[in-house]
């Protein structure tokens, strides 16, 4: 990903690997772009498959060495 200011590319290798994971940071120009591709990438998952997100979300916090909050119940 390459910065100037607050503006944001990414390389066609990122972007495909992004692609490869699902995500879609097609228009994303800036951090709160991003934020907001993650956020939706994250619901999709959420709703799609919650282990799976329960498993990555164990594994960024196990990698950051902080414990991982209480499970929250989402109520609609």
């Amino acid at each position: 990903m390459l910065r100037a200011g607050d503006a944001l590319r990414f390389t066609p290798d990122e972007i495909e690997a992004f692609r490869k994971l699902g995500l879609d940071f097609d228009g994303a120009r800036t951090q709160n772009d991003i934020d907001q591709a993650l956020a939706r990438w994250a619901d999709t998952l959420n709703d799609e498959r919650p282990d799976l997100l329960e498993k990555i979300a164990a594994a960024m916090a196990k990698a950051r060495g902080i414990p991982l909050p209480a499970r929250l119940t989402r109520i609609r």
